[in-house]
């Protein structure tokens, strides 16, 4: 049953839909004419905007209809290839140029203001195919009658983009209550089992399952679904292992007790199901139920993650280009209403909540390095909407902290290629699955070594090589007592594997330098000659190269890197040790294709915003010798026992420098005395020189094997 509502509203809600969906199966038919209030130019390029939009519409209704006879289901691979490219195609890229998803095409066809929000609104639209599939009929009748109240406005004539802007935001907030709390739901609740059940059922060798969804489907996510398909069941349980594994591990080092949870959260990507149904059997067996829940389809529940389950993207363009469309309806009212559905939702589900274990992530990486292209025609969020949006972040974390328990819960992460990565996919599949089955205790006995010589100094400093100009003093906690605490944690195969980093929180004040990277790749979007000079410990001046025009860099950095904050915390400081990686990375030309995750092991990196123990500080942490992690806190972070409210940036971006760009990375101590753990790219401390060997692996690239 859709929703799972009562009888007299499910009927309710069809003939809500019935009637909405006639009237568009009426107006896709009967072509040009729908808007009749104006003659020339105008109307007649506002008629094709309605009429491809009411035919989209019309076609998702009618595979919405296939759904529920059961049609759908009997179809071949080959139609249900061919009627996903049809609900997929305003969005591809080559279709993309002239496609009214496209803010830049639809404000040169309608004019910036409305074209800016009828682009908006073809997205939303476009959210009816994931909801059609989860047979979401309350959402569908929404998206539906508020595209029939903008056709209406500017059928009689008021087209005006303030009548339009207000048809968009009651929409928005008026569904507040039906959209928060299910969204929310989902990702708590697991008799919601779309997802888990496709993937489940989902045979080896056959891919026609993937078109279940309603996500698009990708060439990567085909290929390595049928590449899954020929490998031995030992080598998938393995890889579903290790993930599994890690994330029991995370629990017993932090030592959380896990007896007192139930729900697993699963975020993967399609093309991954063998894997993903092997760690589901293996969570199920520790006593974990799995939750799986797609990404948010509505602009109102969407987020710069957007986290969930579902395909790798097939425009990047496009996300980024609707990534600030908040920016058409949010103001200091809605904030309010969001902020109060969130609190109401998480009481309801707070049952659900507590017994929250925490996420274990599946991330990918093999796609082609994206730079977005800046457009004025994008939304943007004014100055005023930054900061309201940056509170509301605030305040629907803390509303998330109150039921779901930080101190509770753990995780894990791991990461594996996708066939964009080139020829050599199988290749870079294999290392991968070495890399992340790393010896544990070789790397913590060598981790501990740099521990043992950071420990008691003042500060370190990590100088560039080459045409890098980092020149970086990073500040750190004083310990009172050497034989019982550390300032950094030792962190092996756990919550982030692949393993090889040591980390601390670094003490803000004197925190002072310049940390700069040639390129680097951050989430989604890649920064090139990235520079970030810190005074105490915050992001004081930002720069990078992607535009010719400093402003618009200027933009780029505030909106994404630092997610619409005036500045950011240097919250964490580590050591990356995981040199078969790097050597990985670079025998293969690939280090501008892995993620973070795996980047962040292969030189120092930094963190800007939150330290890694955010909303847990309070939760003592031990390394391996039985020593505390003192350094858990930093001055801003301090604020949650005075000012809560104000103690959280909820970001956390780690940027790293691969080791040839590296000069030095030297413990400084009070007393004058230097100790330096990397020197000219490579480990120099007595008993970290086995690290050296994987650099020896080989050419350090392809290019400098030329």
């Amino acid at each position: 049953m859709p929703d799972m509502v009562q009888d007299d509203d499910l009927q309710w809600l069809r003939e809500r839909c019935s009637l909405s969906s006639e009237r568009i199966k009426d107006l896709a038919s009967e072509g040009s004419g729908i808007v009749s209030s104006a003659g020339g130019a105008a109307a007649e390029a506002l008629d094709r905007y309605f009429t491809v939009t009411a035919q989209f519409i019309a076609y998702t209704g009618h595979v919405y209809e296939m759904l529920q006879s059961g049609e759908y289901a009997l179809l071949g691979e080959k139609e249900l290839a061919q009627i996903n490219r049809q609900l997929c195609e305003s969005i591809l890229p080559s279709e993309y140029g002239h496609s009214y998803a496209n803010p830049a095409y639809c404000c040169r066809e309608l004019g910036n203001e409305l074209g800016q929000m009828l682009s908006w609104l073809f997205t939303e639209v476009r959210a009816l195919v994931p909801l059609a599939f989860r047979d979401r009929l309350s959402d569908m009748a929404a998206v539906q009658e508020l595209f029939l109240g903008v056709l209406s406005d500017i059928e009689d004539g008021d087209d005006s983009p303030r009548t339009i802007r207000d048809d968009i935001y009651w929409y928005i907030s008026d569904y507040a209550d039906q959209t928060i709390p299910y969204r929310i739901r989902e990702t708590l609740d697991p008799s919601l089992s779309f997802y888990r059940d496709i993937i489940m059922d989902a045979g080896s060798g056959d891919t026609a399952y993937l078109y279940r969804y309603g996500e698009p489907v990708p060439d990567d996510a085909l290929r390595v679904s049928r590449y899954l398909s020929g490998l031995s069941q030992d080598v998938i349980d393995g890889m579903a292992g290790t993930f599994v594994s890690g994330y029991l591990r995370g629990f017993e080092t932090a030592g959380i007790d896990l007896s007192s949870k139930k729900y697993v959260q699963i975020r993967a990507f399609t093309g991954f199901e063998r894997v993903i149904r092997s760690a589901v059997t293996a969570f199920e067996a520790a006593g974990l139920e799995c939750i799986i829940f797609g990404k948010a389809a509505l602009s109102i529940s969407k987020n710069p993650q957007n986290a969930g389950f579902g395909s790798v993207s097939i425009n990047p363009q496009y996300d980024f280009d609707h990534s600030m469309d908040r920016g058409l309806y949010l103001d200091s009212a809605l904030c309010e209403r969001i902020s109060a559905q969130t609190e109401a939702a998480y009481e309801k589900y707070d049952g659900l909540a507590r017994l929250l274990a925490g996420p274990a992530l599946m991330d990918v990486f093999g796609q082609e390095p994206f730079e977005p292209a800046a457009r004025t025609e994008n939304v943007r969020l004014t100055e005023r909407q930054a900061q309201q949006n940056v509170r509301l972040s605030a305040e629907i974390s803390d509303i998330t902290y109150r039921h779901v328990d930080a101190a509770g819960i753990s995780f894990t992460i791991i990461a594996w290629p996708l066939p964009s990565i080139g020829k050599d996919f199988g290749s870079v599949m294999k290392e991968m699955i070495r890399v992340n089955n790393l010896d544990n205790d070789m790397y913590r006995r060598i981790q501990q070594r740099i521990i043992d010589a950071m420990d008691g100094a003042d500060h370190v400093r990590v100088l560039g090589a080459g045409k890098n100009k980092t020149d970086i003093r990073v500040s750190l906690m004083k310990i009172t007592d050497p034989a019982s605490q550390t300032v950094f944690e030792n962190c092996c195969a756990d919550v982030n594997i692949s393993l090889g980093e040591v980390f601390t929180s670094p003490v803000l004040g004197g925190t002072d330098g310049v940390l700069n990277v040639s390129g680097v790749y951050l989430g989604s979007l890649y920064y090139r000659d990235l520079t970030i000079r810190f005074r105490d410990g915050f992001a004081a001046e930002l720069s990078c190269s992607n535009y010719e025009d400093a402003e618009e860099n200027a933009r780029f950095l505030r909106q994404n890197l630092l997610q619409g904050h005036d500045s950011l915390p240097l919250g964490e400081f580590a050591i990356g040790t995981n040199t078969t990686a790097y050597s990985m990375a670079r025998r293969y030309d690939i280090s501008d294709r892995l993620p973070i995750l795996i980047m962040e092991k292969t030189g120092p990196h930094f963190a800007l915003g939150d330290t890694c123990y955010s909303h847990c500080e309070d939760r003592a942490v031990f390394n391996a010798d039985g020593r505390e992690m003192i350094a858990r806190d930093n001055e801003h972070s301090l604020l949650r026992k005075t000012e809560p409210e104000h103690a959280y940036y909820n970001v956390h971006t780690d940027i790293t420098i691969p080791y040839d760009e590296i000069g030095a990375i030297t413990a400084v101590f009070a007393d004058g005395r230097e100790t330096d753990i990397i020197r000219d790219g490579r480990f120099c401390l007595d008993g970290t020189q086995e690290l050296n060997t994987a650099l020896d692996e080989g050419p350090r690239s392809r290019r400098e094997k030329q």
